[in-house]
């Protein structure tokens, strides 16, 4: 691209010229995906996970593991049957714990696909991550997707399904694969048929008779059951999902240059995986190119004037980062003319003999040191008189 307008710089303002940031148009939209399910590590064999305590009430059936950590207090089994391994404040109930915070913290952490959502009473919800306050549901919802199709659902403060409400998978949609993050608590309540991971900050409580096709997993307070059926799925085949986040350009504006001097400047960008760094419109000033892998600047300018260029850094995952700067290059410094002072002259130098600076005229340089020469002949002449 040519110098816009034409324009060349002074060379003045070119060192206080920048690659200026013009737009950034994605910054503010980095979005962080999943391309799987939430990987909940030791804790996925568990039907109830808690960290105060373990109550029942009832004849629950709890298919899965049982576990309580960092507190000690589980009653109420029996009654209820543990069709698994009770670990009551063990070492696999706390690494449990510790792999149920980084997979709540994944979940809190993903980009929602749909947000602002209530009640999601009678939706019919294709894969995604959909986000809301306070969700409920007080009738029939609707899951559909593959055996590999993922739903997280986050609720900011409280997750409530009511009295009778059903969740219903179809067309091989699994229930190995719909997570529910949950800000506070989560209430399951009289009757209800509940699918999917609860993973709740605080507590879950289950009312008389609700069954889950999932877990109840509470990080920081109680699990409460009451007569209810609870079963970890099992023979989940799908691979757990990496996250990954597109980028945002992390790197201040490159600073502008001089035509035959040596430039260099790296563009970075945050995100995951790491980003390839393409210009998407304009162009780098003559002389200067960008290394796709590294983000690196660099080379010589060879023509002065102002140029503009988009830089994009790509991960696979949109929206990509843009950033558009514009770049001034001067032109190299000018050696000063035969008026100047001559090259090595500096205004320290002496005359060896006399001690005189040269000054800027090399005559009256001369003249005094010939005059200098002068003196000492006379001085010299006098004290021979004076002796004869």
């Amino acid at each position: 691209m040519s110098p816009i307008g034409g324009r060349t710089p002074v060379v003045a303002a070119s060192f206080l010229a920048a690659l200026i940031l013009l737009s950034s148009a994605s910054s503010a939209n980095a979005a962080t995906t999943i391309d799987g399910p939430i990987d909940l590590g030791t804790a996925a064999p568990f039907a109830v996970l808690g960290a105060s305590a373990v109550t029942n009430t009832g004849p629950s059936v709890l298919n899965g593991d049982v576990g309580l950590s960092p507190e000690t207090s589980v009653t109420g089994f029996p009654p209820a049957v543990v069709n698994g391994t009770l670990h009551q404040t063990d070492a696999v109930a706390a690494q449990a714990q510790a792999d149920l915070t980084t997979a709540y913290n994944v979940a809190a952490g993903l980009t929602p696909l749909q947000s602002g959502l209530g009640d999601l009473t009678g939706a019919s919800l294709v894969p995604g991550v959909y986000s809301g306050g306070e969700l409920a549901l007080t009738g029939a919802l609707t899951l559909s997707g593959t055996a590999e199709s993922v739903w997280i659902f986050q609720a900011a403060s409280t997750l409530t399904i009511g009295s009778g409400a059903i969740i219903t998978l179809v067309d091989g949609a699994s229930a190995c694969n719909v997570f529910w993050q949950v800000g506070s608590s989560a209430t399951i309540r009289t009757g209800a048929q509940f699918v999917g991971t609860v993973m709740a900050d605080v507590s879950v409580t289950a009312q008389t008779a609700a069954t889950v096709t999932g877990r109840l997993l509470a990080r920081t307070g109680a699990v409460t059951l009451d007569t209810n059926t609870i079963t970890a799925p099992t023979g989940c085949t799908t691979e757990p999902g990496t996250v990954r986040t597109s980028p945002t350009i992390t790197s201040a504006a490159p600073p502008s240059g001089v035509v035959g001097t040596d430039y260099s400047h790296t563009i970075t960008s945050s995100g995951s995986p790491s980003s390839t760094y393409t210009v998407g419109s304009g162009s780098l000033p003559p002389g200067l190119t960008l290394t796709e892998t590294t983000g690196v600047v660099s080379g010589q300018p060879t023509t002065p004037g102002t140029y503009t260029a988009t830089i994009v850094a790509a991960n696979g995952t949109q929206p990509d980062a843009t950033v558009t700067y514009e770049l001034t290059i001067a032109p190299a410094a000018v050696p000063e003319g035969p008026s100047g002072p001559a090259p090595g002259a500096g205004s320290g130098d002496q005359l060896a003999e006399s001690g005189m600076e040269i000054g800027a005229s090399p005559v009256i340089a001369v003249i005094a040191v010939i005059a200098g020469g002068l003196m000492v002949g006379l001085l010299r002449v006098r004290r021979s008189r004076a002796v004869t």
